[in-house]
């Protein structure tokens, strides 16, 4: 009996998978999906509640924007506000701004599109450089396996790595935080992610300050069987304004009906790509 316990705990052990491993892949993963999102265009709606002390609704908005490619960048186009269409004028103030963007970026010399697409680029890169960082400013542990929208994932624990220095400082407030990661076993995706901010995060020359257990949960989707998008963010934070009024917000952002965008697209008035 002695010998069968060992073995069942030897195989226990060697079923564990390697963090580090999965971490490397997965970071492998997010860079490819990272690419070929920017072939992607999309709704996105951001809704933004703010709370009084008791946890109710004080005041709501909800922006909903198309989001394309305009000459190999994004451009972004307002097409509701709270659930309902524009209003008529506001809706001709988004197709002269439309307008005026697609004539300003078919007048530029190849320099002139060559550089904006270079920004648009290094501000990409710049994104996905505070991904890298990750592995760097957490230990790591696998809390166990779970099925999330069907897919199979492994469940990873975050904690603050004692004596991090974060070489980006858009990275400072991870020290400050605490989050579980659930990895897609079948391609090593980031199924779901959610943070907890675990000691106050102060912002401008404390100017504002975020408090401890605000909550951050980011998700994604497969689209196409060929990429991972994002599907949902959402945010439930209490911060101090200028260290005098306090405020309660939850925000949350959804992207759905993502479409490829193909090289012979174009842009027409209505914002639709064809």
């Amino acid at each position: 009996m002695r010998v069968v316990a060992i073995l069942a705990a030897t195989a226990s052990l060697s079923a564990q998978p390697d963090i580090r491993e999965i971490l490397e892949r997965s970071l492998e993963a997010s860079d490819r999906n990272w690419k070929a999102a920017r072939n992607y265009t999309f709704i996105e709606r951001r809704e933004e509640r703010q709370l009084d002390s008791g946890g109710s609704v004080k005041s709501r908005r909800v922006l909903t924007y198309d989001i394309t490619l305009l000459e190999g960048s994004p451009y972004r186009r307002l097409i509701e506000r709270d659930g309902r269409p524009l209003r008529p004028e506001e809706e001709r103030r988004e197709e002269e701004k439309l307008r005026k963007s697609i004539e300003e970026r078919a007048r530029e010399s190849p320099e002139q599109r060559a550089r904006r697409l270079a920004d648009y680029e290094k501000r990409r890169q710049r994104e996905f450089e505070l991904i890298r960082e990750v592995p760097k400013a957490f230990d790591f542990r696998v809390a166990g396996e779970e099925v999330v929208s069907g897919v199979e994932t492994w469940v990873l624990d975050a904690t603050p790595r004692p004596g991090y220095e974060p070489r980006d400082r858009r990275a400072r407030f991870f020290p400050k935080l605490k989050g579980r990661i659930w990895v897609s076993k079948q391609d090593d995706a980031w199924v779901r992610i959610d943070a907890e901010v675990i000691d106050t995060i102060s912002f401008g020359l404390f100017l504002a300050r975020l408090a401890k257990g605000s909550h951050l949960r980011f998700e994604q989707v497969r689209v196409n069987d060929e990429v991972w998008l994002p599907s949902r963010l959402s945010v439930a934070a209490s911060a101090r304004l200028a260290l005098l009024k306090k405020i309660h917000v939850e925000q949350e952002i959804r992207y759905d009906r993502y479409r490829k965008f193909q090289a012979n697209s174009r842009i027409v008035a209505t914002g639709e790509v064809q």
